[in-house]
């Protein structure tokens, strides 16, 4: 079995219930073991200002897939939510990305491992950091360790 790590976030149509939905959509498939899973966090846009706060959380799941055959079962279920691809850092129903997997390096057209960049994201690293403090993400460190770097401005933790 292998290990992956799992961003997950939405901004648009009732975002809680997007990942909720996602979780439950993920816990169905046969394909995907043990998923443990961090609390939500309302967290301020990266990149593309101009739209509304995400709800992120992170997953750490146990898998016979391979990390191209995880993504396209997350890039399916993305899809199935209504994903619509315009640009990059555009608002989105749901986005499920892959953070890690077994530790492997992959520098494909497309995937790249560790995601290039979650080391420099609060949103990703808090919640990691919630569920998986001893996870090391390449050459970065622990994800306490780049969590409290980061800090967790403009991050909300919700009940």
């Amino acid at each position: 079995m292998n290990t992956a790590i799992i961003a997950l976030g939405s901004n648009l149509d009732n975002p809680i219930a997007q990942i909720q939905n996602a979780l439950a959509k993920l816990r169905q498939q046969p394909e995907i073991a043990d998923l443990r899973v961090s609390s939500l966090y309302r967290t301020a846009p990266v990149g593309y200002a101009d739209q509304p706060d995400f709800i992120n959380a992170v997953a750490v799941l146990r898998t016979p897939l391979h990390a191209l055959a995880l993504l396209h079962l997350l890039q399916n279920v993305e899809n199935e939510f209504g994903r619509v691809r315009s640009f990059q850092n555009a608002p989105r129903t749901l986005d499920l990305d892959v953070i890690d997997f077994n530790h492997e390096k992959w520098d494909t057209p497309e995937l790249t491992l560790p995601h290039p960049r979650a080391h420099l994201r609060g949103f990703v690293m808090l919640p990691l950091a919630e569920i998986a403090p001893d996870w090391v993400l390449g050459e970065y460190g622990t994800a306490a360790e780049i969590a409290t770097l980061l800090g967790d401005e403009g991050m909300v933790r919700l009940p």
